[in-house]
């Protein structure tokens, strides 16, 4: 059976030989043939000779073809920030100062949409056949963040006929570029929106479900299957997700795989994840992701609708070992069970000091998060942070712990943070997992001042 027959098996409810496996190699793909980011993301041919190397080195199942967020932001007047081991991150919002709804649809010839569709029509004829290829595309709400900066936490609150309106337009957006993702060939749409973890079920009843729901009939009307990506904590709306038509769901390892594909199983929606991406596959061992890959297999009750793949995209200079090793635990898992049996992993000491948080001068808030530069739910609780440090000046003190540094993963540990991204207050937590409104934070920091 191909990698491609046992994903299309997986999203058609068929039977399969082996678990498929999805490696989310987005920048890391680059890193195999020596290309920074930038590079990767700006040159067709240079994309299209590291997503060889990942197919040639991981055996995927399933490939996403670019894990870049920001491509039509960037067509649609959004400033990027490259950076040379992640994806660009947004850094201006034309829509910050402005309560204007946009009428521009990105065209297939704008930006860099002509860069991704030249390496999707590549990887078709190359890898068509055996292997299912992922489009992705930024989803309405994430999108609607990229323009409209933080404020899109407030107006929810407090203007919801703006916010429908301006996620009706974004869907629009996701429409048309999932229609030319589909004109090249993909199997598989991924709409990946990381922001859906920071808010409520309620917000995203009220919100979400209409303009995620139009987006995935046009993919399915198109003869095509779908995939919702999410980042963070997504468990409490991981139900709702599932009603909006979608054909699987993708999550992160704040989200317990278990208990979410008893969620997805009820609604028989497909569900992919999570191996930790940093803890593990960053820096863990070749038995660590054998050992956690085998566990997270072994954990869920029926193994029929799941695919397996890490959290997200991976880490840049995610060791390729690690990649091969998750790989085999997946298609032989029962001759690695055997292997890392007796295994036992060891955790990151914590070599330094927490503040004493009793004695401090000023309020310190601590923002920890997976990485704020690649993960678009870290940029923005992040810069809601950042706008309280111009809010209060030096009246208060602002330090963001990535979880992308060993000393960080084990502060987080010692600090019993659960949850990526979170915000917490002279060591108290505020915020785990939904990002505040200005207004909020600012009212918890007056409280402390």
């Amino acid at each position: 059976m191909t990698g491609k027959e046992r994903i299309l098996n997986v999203l058609n409810k068929k039977e399969t030989d082996v678990l498929p496996w999805v490696p989310f190699a987005g920048v890391h793909a680059g890193k195999l043939v020596g290309f920074n980011a930038e590079v990767v993301y700006k040159d067709a041919d240079k994309c299209f000779q590291s997503l060889k190397e990942v197919n040639h080195l991981y055996k995927p199942d399933g490939q996403p073809v670019m894990f870049d967020l920001q491509i039509e932001a960037e067509v649609l007047g959004c400033d990027l920030l490259w950076a040379e081991d992640s994806p660009p991150t947004v850094s201006s919002h034309p829509l910050s100062e402005t309560a204007d709804i946009p009428t521009k649809i990105p065209t297939p010839d704008e930006g860099r949409l002509p860069i991704e569709l030249e390496v999707m029509r590549k990887m078709k004829a190359e890898f068509g056949e055996t292997t299912a290829l992922y489009g992705l595309l930024t989803g309405p709400f994430t999108l609607a963040s990229h323009l409209r900066g933080t404020n899109i936490f407030m107006d929810m609150i407090m203007d919801p006929e703006y916010t429908h309106k301006l996620l009706d337009y974004c869907a629009d957006v996701a429409i048309a570029v999932a229609g030319y993702i589909l004109d090249t060939g993909m199997d598989v749409v991924a709409v990946v929106d990381p922001l859906i973890s920071q808010i409520s079920p309620d917000h995203f009843a009220e919100f979400m479900t209409a303009p995620f729901t139009r987006v995935f009939d046009h993919i399915r009307e198109r003869g095509a299957k779908s995939s919702f990506f999410v980042c963070g904590n997504a468990t409490l709306n991981l139900d709702p997700m599932c009603r909006t038509g979608c054909d699987s769901v993708s999550v992160d390892e704040n989200v317990n795989l278990a208990e979410a594909k008893k969620v997805c199983d009820k609604h028989d929606v497909v569900l992919g994840g999570n191996i930790p991406l940093t803890t593990v596959m960053l820096f863990g061992t070749q038995q660590d992701n054998m050992k956690c890959v085998v566990d997270l297999i072994d954990s869920v009750e029926t193994k029929h609708n799941l695919i397996i793949a890490p959290g997200c995209d991976m880490p840049y200079d995610t060791p390729i070992e690690n990649c091969i090793a998750a790989e085999q635990a997946v298609h032989n898992t029962d001759a690695v069970r055997e292997m890392v049996a007796n295994y036992e992993s060891s955790e990151i000491e914590f070599t330094g000091e927490l503040p004493d948080y009793a004695s401090l001068k000023k309020p310190l808030i601590e923002v920890f998060t997976l990485d704020s530069i690649a993960c678009a739910a870290c940029t923005y609780m992040l810069a809601v942070a950042m706008d309280a440090q111009k809010e209060f000046g030096d009246k208060i003190e602002v330090v963001e712990y990535k979880y992308t540094i060993p000393e960080n993963i084990a502060r987080c540990r010692e600090m019993g943070v659960k949850q990526l991204p979170s915000i917490y207050i002279n060591g108290e937590l505020k915020h785990s997992s939904l990002i505040p409104s200005q207004e909020e934070l600012y009212a918890e920091i007056r409280e402390v001042l």
